[in-house]
């Protein structure tokens, strides 16, 4: 039997905001109204916005004194008066959020990141000090640049072939670590379909999804605390992460249990080389659990990248890495395994054709390449004496002296 339409006498045509149903509006004319005045610049803007004309990257607050910025590894003071603690305070509070403002009244110091325009970004730090603050604002290259832009040895792109375990970078502040890990995650990114994870206090670079997917959280903003972004990490699926500092036993343990568990983590040291960078992580956790903690390191570690960044005479090149880099490969794992860490050097100076490479070494490579001056390799060599000797062809292998 054929359907029949049927149509209740009653059924009113209904027209979704028709204009046959609009009721008129009445006729009210609006007052006039000023426009809002454009917002005020911060005038702490000036002062970032000459970091960057200058292409120097720290600038430097202190009450009663100076500001001073650094450029080309040197810190210079910037011409006019010293700033009282009121001004210092009202420059950067202009800027701050509630919760930097009460980072800063609770621990004395606060950590952030700000952005200046589209492109600029400044990692800063402003502390208390002698009753009154301090800034520290360092000037974060918005382009994230690979291995080869940031002269950095073709065996680091070995670091990005891991899937799983530990990768460590170690150095002092300000050495370059960051943008050495800005740019694996950035290489893995574009390479390999998967999720990366980074816990940031503060995000410094920012990175956009290519072949990956990356969630960038910052501490303070994204998540309250360190602690609980490492508590609900595993829950985010990731395949990559990054856990910033190794700054204490629990982020540590999260990152030896994220390596331990298939995923490739990257993380920060402050040491000077490979076997204090297992000293330094292992003082993190008490003595009763260092033997196991060891003993999942050996198993878990895949790399160590040591640098220093030191000033360059190369033109169009302002400061250039230094880098000792230490795969673990079976003789660095049973050094490790043995508690004999003081013996790292020696592996890695007899494992140059594994692409691993001392502090001498790639100081040789720098000034041989006229990346830098001799008084300057000297200056930063662990053994100057051993440099002397190696930049006359002189090296000292694995195995002893050779020619």
């Amino acid at each position: 039997m054929a359907e029949t339409e049927i149509k209740h006498d009653n059924e009113a045509e209904f027209e979704p905001n028709g204009e046959a149903n609009a009721i008129e509006a009445p006729d009210v004319t609006p007052p006039d109204v000023p426009a809002a005045p454009p917002p005020r610049e911060p005038k702490i803007h000036k002062y970032l916005q000459y970091v960057i004309d200058l292409k120097a990257s720290d600038l430097h607050f202190k009450s009663n004194a100076r500001v001073h910025i650094r450029h080309a590894g040197a810190l210079k003071p910037i011409k006019g008066p010293p700033l009282t603690p009121e001004q210092v305070e009202a420059l950067w509070f202009e800027i701050m959020n509630d919760h930097q403002r009460k980072q800063l009244a609770d621990k004395g110091a606060s950590d952030f990141a700000y952005q200046l325009g589209d492109v600029d970004r400044f990692r800063v730090n402003i502390f208390r000090q002698r009753g009154s603050l301090s800034v520290a604002a360092r000037r974060v290259n918005a382009e994230v640049l690979n291995f080869d832009q940031l002269f950095l040895p073709k065996s680091i792109y070995k670091v990005t072939e891991y899937h799983q375990g530990l990768v460590l970078l170690a150095g002092i502040t300000g050495s370059g670590k960051s943008t050495t890990i800005a740019a694996a995650l950035d290489y893995i990114n574009a390479h390999r379909p998967c999720h990366i994870v980074t816990i940031e206090d503060p995000i410094e670079y920012l990175f956009k999804d290519k072949k990956a997917l990356i969630n960038q959280r910052e501490v303070g903003v994204d998540v309250h605390t360190f602690q609980d972004a490492l508590k609900y990490l595993m829950r985010e699926d990731p395949d990559v992460v990054l856990i910033g500092e190794m700054r204490d036993e629990e982020t540590f343990m999260a990152a030896l249990n994220a390596a331990e568990t298939g995923h490739l983590v990257f993380g920060t040291v402050h040491a000077s080389s490979s076997s204090q960078t297992i000293n330094r992580v292992l003082d993190l956790i008490p003595e009763g659990s260092r033997d196991l903690c060891r003993q999942t390191l050996v198993f878990n570690l895949q790399a160590i990248i040591c640098q220093k960044l030191l000033p360059s005479v190369k033109p169009g090149v302002s400061r250039v890495p230094t880098v000792e880099i230490m795969f673990a490969n079976s003789t660095v794992r049973k050094l490790i395994d043995e508690k004999r860490d003081d013996e790292l050097t020696k592996v890695i100076r007899g494992s140059y054709e594994e692409g691993m490479l001392d502090f001498n070494e790639s100081l040789r490579r720098l000034v041989e390449e006229e990346f830098i001056e001799t008084d300057v390799a000297y200056a930063a060599s662990p053994n100057p004496q051993e440099l002397k000797m190696r930049l006359k062809g002189i090296h000292a292998g694995g195995g002893g002296l050779v020619g």
